[in-house]
């Protein structure tokens, strides 16, 4: 990198030294705007489009090029002070790194004043380290002839994302997570789970509500807990709306009572009363394990009926697998399987494509009587019902394999 090199002016007189590079992030990300330069009145910026290469390896300042001082306002990322040592998130390998070195690539002429400085990765391996290790202590040429029997790792710049811990800055900096929020919530929570807490508080938040409450349902319990212990009870409230009513209420069950309130008094009145009627069941009961997000139309609905209300659904429509029939009361007649919808013509009766023989369980049947029913009828999901037959939720089949899990 070009930390330590000579800064000069016309004259050939030494101004200063490279302390940092100034990278522009949002739009710009990864274009090195300026250089800090250590010089003896302090930390100066110097624009990139300022200074010039001369033969000699040196930075050489042009006529009229401005040494400005610091700004607390300047939205820069500092690769020095932001960047090295620092763990960053490789988006392409869905992992945690630590960053040994920045490789940086010059795009222009030499004496064009149009010439650009662009950060093209960054060294996580060993030869990066031991670059920055030996650079000063040997000749470069000596330097160069090491480090290139060393297997090269690094990551292109367009695979770098950064976790800014500081709200007010992560703003400053135009920080964005967009390649972040394209992956997996799974591989989110992996990469959370590897993070220091300052951090994985810091990514969650800059995530949008509904991804970070995807991400949190696939996170240890243990960390669960802990993340939403670190937000403010409106934060938190926002995220927990988001969740499955079942995994919410299993969460806000492991805080304690007064954290627990708090959250909930933030929340909509909707998703609250949903998550403080599931709050009341024991956790290892099918009620315990249900979600109330389902779909479900009158008995005597058509194939278009169903349809509309499969549009109209606001919950996740990648756990939809059946429609249920409800009769008087809420008392479900029927279970259809989305395939035989989208497979039927609009004026059909929705009855007629209803599986002959509805498996259902009672709220208080234990979890393990609902996996054996799981695992002996082949189910996508199972009816929840009352005494009195009526739906009361459903237990899908991730419900399932979490709680196995958890038992493992």
């Amino acid at each position: 990198m070009l930390l330590g090199t000579p800064v000069t002016d016309g004259t050939g007189k030494l101004r200063g030294k490279v302390k940092d590079l100034a990278v522009a992030t949002g739009a710009e990300a990864g274009r090195v705007a300026g250089l800090v330069v250590k010089s003896r009145e302090g930390a100066r910026m110097v624009a990139l489009a300022d200074l010039q290469r001369t033969p000699s390896g040196a930075l050489e300042l042009r006529s009229n090029a401005a040494m400005l001082p610091l700004s607390d306002e300047d939205s820069f990322l500092l690769l020095r002070q932001d960047l090295l040592d620092r763990q960053i998130i490789d988006v392409h390998g869905r992992k945690v790194v630590r960053v040994n070195d920045v490789e940086l690539e010059w795009l222009g002429q030499d004496g064009d004043s149009a010439v650009h400085l662009r950060v093209r990765g960054v060294a996580v391996g060993l030869r990066g380290a031991l670059r920055r290790l030996l650079q000063g202590l040997v000749p470069m040429a000596t330097l160069d002839g090491l480090v290139r029997r060393v297997p090269q790792r690094s990551i292109p710049w367009e695979f770098v994302d950064i976790v800014e811990v500081d709200p007010a800055r992560r703003v400053k900096l135009k920080i964005e997570h967009e390649r972040l929020a394209r992956l997996h919530p799974s591989d989110i929570a992996d990469i959370l789970e590897d993070l220091a807490p300052a951090e994985r508080e810091a990514l969650l938040t800059s995530l949008d509500e509904e991804l970070a409450a995807d991400t949190l349902e696939e996170v240890d319990p243990k960390l669960q807990k802990s993340l939403l212990q670190a937000l403010d009870s409106e934060t938190a409230a926002g995220i927990v709306e988001e969740m499955d009513p079942s995994a919410a209420a299993d969460l806000l069950a492991d805080l304690s009572e007064e954290h627990s309130e708090a959250i909930l008094g933030e929340m909509d009145p909707e998703e609250r009363q949903e998550v403080e009627e599931l709050l009341e069941f024991r956790e290892d009961s099918a009620a315990g394990r249900m979600t109330t997000e389902y779909v479900a139309v009158e008995q005597d609905a058509t194939v278009a009926d169903c349809i509309q209300a499969l549009r109209e659904f606001e919950g996740d429509p990648e756990t939809i697998t059946e429609v249920y029939l409800l009769g008087p009361h809420g008392v479900l007649m029927g279970v259809v399987p989305l395939a035989r919808l989208v497979l039927a013509r609009e004026e059909t009766q929705a009855r007629v494509l209803a599986e002959p023989r509805m498996i259902t369980c009672e709220l208080d049947a234990h979890q393990n009587d609902v996996a054996e029913l799981f695992d002996k009828y082949n189910l996508r999901a199972l009816p929840v019902v009352d005494k009195q037959r009526r739906l009361e939720g459903v237990v899908e089949a991730d419900h399932v394999i979490a709680f196995l899990r958890e038992s493992r």
